[in-house]
């Protein structure tokens, strides 16, 4: 009887023991989950709040967002690819900076990959589709952007070199690894009939640890990547169960190809995902068996193969996700206090805009332009504005080309590919003269106009580095050459004299002027159709308490000469 008591109290300990761990184990999940609804309620408030405002505080790195850009093999099959020096002439980074509201890495490429690179109208307005449907729902867009967030770490950039990274070489050893897994397997199942033959294991483990641990450098090459498939695969599992987004892309086949590498991929990915000392055992039994039988090596170059095969799976999960990410980000910067709106794009050579504006300035005075098959010569002194119209006209001809929107009232122009030459500079490593970048710099726009869809060309100061009579005639004949019916110019200059000898060849005057007011220089930073009458130079000179003598000098030297 006492021994069936003392059993009993023994299993009444037992169980209210195990009752007592599931206990602190619920509570734990209960307490857990709730801190972590908590903090995805704080999270969505938080997007609720910044929908439609710039981001703050973001630190941009453009050697990795600008990676599916510069490794991209199909962009050349593109409408039109921004270059490098329309890039760095136009601040494009800094535009980037400004309209960038996406949510994850992988947007943040994408959309540096959207901005330089002009496709077709079609899916253009398939893109502003996407974007209207996310700026008219505003639930699906934070619900969105809380998945995508799970991508905003940096190691989510490495996902692009899955697509576009150097595939590494399969080994010419391979069949070596294999044998020696044939080996092991061999010399443990033979152990049980003949024990001495385990003893083969010995030398055959020493030889699997220098290929195990020789390959440890290409799995951690392709680790990061490897983790944010998986990771990059989940997320667009949950956005394509929205039924709006599925709807809109309709083909989902990439899901279930990708799917098939995962096995492969998390078995890779598994010693980084172990991050608690407690299960040191566990690695270290997982990993005696890798290389007892060289599990990770065959299994690595059987992923690779997999992965070959579908990378053009992976790079439509990677181009799925962007599109998702920048039509929320377009959405929000058109949900801004900002004025912005449609373009539309003229089968004729008409460029027609109202309230234009420079998106980096504040406050930026607008201005409204229209040329019917012209081009525009634009004159006035420095500081006056010449150099931010110009921009502010190419600016917003790319964004109405790659996210269909312009800071503008409204925006009227063909479908242009666009090219610039405004920043020179002297090339000391290249041993080039200013001028000789120059010819170089323009070489290549006369190139580009032979092409027969329509181009913009926006150019400031032509030839500034050869003398005045060089530069003007020279200037005359280039603009005259690019200038055409199917072409539009936008050329900033200082010589009044090009005013007269292109008039008649195909291009619109306008200026910028300035006023002097009680000894101050004022800009109205407003355009103003016609030639600029107005001459201030040395009036400022003289505001600014040059010598007497010099204002006098100048004045006769200008009414001598150029009267």
């Amino acid at each position: 009887m006492l021994l069936i008591n003392s059993l009993n109290s023994h299993i009444i300990y037992i169980m209210n023991y195990f009752l007592g761990i599931s206990f602190v184990l619920i509570l734990g999940f209960l307490i857990s989950n709730f801190l972590k609804k908590k903090r995805l309620k704080k999270f969505k408030a938080t997007l609720y709040k910044n929908w439609g405002t710039q981001k703050k505080k973001a630190h941009y790195n453009f050697f990795v967002i600008g990676k599916y850009f510069e490794n991209n093999a199909h962009k050349e099959k593109a409408y039109h690819v921004l270059s490098e020096k329309t890039k760095i002439d136009l601040d494009l980074e800094e535009i980037f900076q400004f309209i960038d509201r996406t949510s994850s890495k992988i947007g943040q490429q994408y959309l540096y990959f959207k901005l330089r690179t002009i496709g077709s109208i079609d899916a253009l307005l398939k893109f502003d589709a996407l974007t209207t449907l996310f700026q008219n729902n505003k639930e699906l867009s934070i619900a969105c952007q809380v998945e995508l967030s799970k991508l905003n770490v940096t190691s989510a950039y490495y996902l692009e070199e899955l697509i576009n990274g150097k595939q590494v070489d399969k080994p010419k050893n391979l069949w070596v690894v294999k044998l020696l897994t044939i080996t092991s397997i061999s010399s443990i199942i033979f152990s049980f009939f003949f024990p001495i033959t385990v003893l083969l294991l010995v030398p055959v483990f020493a030889v699997n640890s220098i290929f195990h641990y020789k390959n440890k450098g290409n799995v951690n090459y392709y680790l990061q990547g490897i983790r944010q498939l998986s990771k990059s695969l989940k997320v667009a599992k949950k956005l394509s169960k929205q039924t709006s987004i599925n709807n809109h892309f309709k083909d989902f086949s990439f899901v279930k190809k990708i799917d098939g590498l995962m096995f492969q991929s998390e078995f890779i990915a598994f010693e980084k995902n172990i991050n608690n000392e407690w299960l040191f055992p566990v690695w270290l039994l997982i990993e005696l068996i890798k290389i007892v039988f060289n599990v990770e090596y065959l299994v690595f170059y059987s992923f690779l193969d997999s992965l070959t095969k579908e990378k053009k799976s992976i790079e439509d999960l990677f181009l799925f996700i962007g599109e998702v990410d920048v039509a929320i980000s377009t959405a929000s910067l058109k949900s801004s206090d900002l004025q912005l709106c449609r373009p539309s794009f003229s089968p004729s050579n008409e460029f027609d805009v109202s309230e234009i504006y420079h998106p980096l300035i504040e406050n930026c005075i607008t201005n409204n332009v229209n040329l019917l098959d012209k081009s525009m010569l634009l004159t006035g002194s420095n500081m006056s504005g010449k150099s931010t119209f110009i921009r502010t006209v190419a600016i917003n001809s790319i964004l109405a080309q790659t996210l269909h929107i312009c800071f503008a009232n409204s925006y009227t122009a063909p479908f242009y590919k666009v090219y610039s030459s405004i920043r020179i500079s002297d090339d000391l490593l290249e041993d080039t003269s200013y001028y000789l970048q120059e010819v170089l710099a323009i070489k290549d726009l006369i190139e580009a106009s032979k092409d027969e869809s329509p181009c913009l060309f926006i150019l400031d100061e032509l030839f500034k580095g050869t003398n005045t009579v060089e530069r003007i005639s020279g200037g005359k004949a280039i603009l005259s050459y690019l200038s055409s019916k199917k072409n539009t110019v936008f050329v900033s200059t200082h010589d009044i004299e090009l005013t007269t000898l292109l008039e008649k060849e195909h291009y619109k005057l306008y200026h910028f002027s300035e006023a002097i007011e009680k000894d101050n220089l004022f800009f109205d930073h407003k355009i103003k159709e016609g030639k600029l009458t107005t001459r201030n130079a040395i009036r400022i000179l003289d505001i600014y308490e040059y010598p007497a003598e010099i204002i006098k000098d100048a004045k006769i030297v200008e009414k001598t000469y150029f009267s």
